[in-house]
């Protein structure tokens, strides 16, 4: 009797989780490496997407100024939005992931296969960064920092001018993420008046302005006396929270800019008057759409509520799991 034919093996990963990152065999390239490497291609200027080491970068264009103010001196190269390289034996290319100003997903063709990594996104209206793009693939490598059906974001700028202008005789004082949060606060805040900044805000100004973004006019603490800061909006990163930094306000109100306010509690419990519901990542809706938009048929979920939202994939019909990594540590 003729043997039956045997079934094809199946393929390895285009995408693989390693001591040293995640790693692209046929292209001989980490994503995100959490250790230093010989190519590594970055999605995005987070500290915990970008580390210092490696012997190469790639990144979108608009990302190499981020990259180079926060690594210092690297050998980094920049590539165009959808510019096809080939690496190895791949064809790799960076598409607009709407997370922060050139952060990417990255589209990686090997043979009859095409994965996308999503790095950190997000699909909704923002004037500071380059807005998210539809890529079309076989497997969807997608964050999921807000993998829960809780979290929906409906944020409003006029809310922000309405608690400031409520602050009379305090200063005003919004804790935001330093790279991206501030700067995409700054876009959306309508206002003649003179913002406030921390200089770990300030310093990255500068490479926001210089790429056409039109950001809210602003001045840094050096340069007003501690009664002037009555009544004053003041725009500074989490870490200055119960800071020495925070003295020089005789008094203030304190408000923090996270995905976290979505879930009510949070703002109590950490300490602020106010909390704004302003996220740098997609929410639950939006993570669900993405899945459908790029039509793909297999989903690894990484980062925050990846468990979840993989078992929901796969009650959906999707083939789906989760993929643990080291990147949990932007969002605040």
């Amino acid at each position: 009797m003729p043997s039956s034919p045997k079934k094809p093996l199946p393929q390895p990963d285009l995408i693989q989780l390693t001591p040293s990152g995640l790693f692209c065999p046929p292209g001989d390239f980490y994503i995100d490496a959490f250790k230093p490497v010989k190519l590594n291609l970055v999605t995005h200027g987070h500290a915990d997407h970008a580390r210092y080491g490696s012997s190469h970068y790639l990144s979108s264009k608009s990302s190499v100024p981020l990259l180079k103010h926060r690594l210092g001196d690297i050998s980094i190269e920049g590539m165009e939005w959808g510019e096809k390289r080939k690496i190895g034996s791949t064809w790799v290319s960076f598409h607009p992931a709407g997370h922060i100003l050139g952060s990417a997903q990255i589209r990686i063709e090997h043979e009859d296969r095409i994965w996308v990594f999503t790095g950190d996104f997000k699909r909704g209206a923002d004037p500071s960064c380059e807005p998210f793009e539809i890529v079309k693939c076989d497997t969807l490598l997608m964050e999921s920092t807000f993998g829960l059906p809780i979290y929906k974001w409906d944020f409003n700028p006029n809310d922000i001018l309405d608690w400031w202008h409520s602050n009379k005789e305090e200063a005003s004082v919004i804790f935001s993420y330093s790279l991206g949060k501030a700067q995409r606060l700054l876009s959306l805040i309508n206002t003649d008046e003179t913002i406030l900044v921390h200089g770990a805000i300030a310093s990255i100004i500068p490479l926001y302005e210089n790429a056409g973004i039109k950001l809210a006019k602003t001045a840094t603490l050096s340069d007003f006396k501690k009664a002037d800061l009555k009544n004053r909006l003041i725009l500074a990163p989490p870490s200055a929270s119960g800071s020495l930094w925070m003295r020089r306000f005789p008094e203030y109100k304190s408000a923090l800019a996270s995905g976290w306010m979505a879930v009510r509690g949070n703002k109590r419990r950490q300490g602020y008057d106010k909390g704004f519901v302003l996220s740098d990542h997609a929410h639950w809706d939006e993570l669900i759409q993405t899945v459908k938009d790029t039509e793909a048929r297999r989903i690894i979920t990484t980062h925050g509520y990846s468990d979840q939202l993989a078992q929901y994939l796969s009650e959906q019909g999707y083939k789906a799991k989760s993929l643990h990594t080291p990147f949990e540590g932007d969002e605040l």
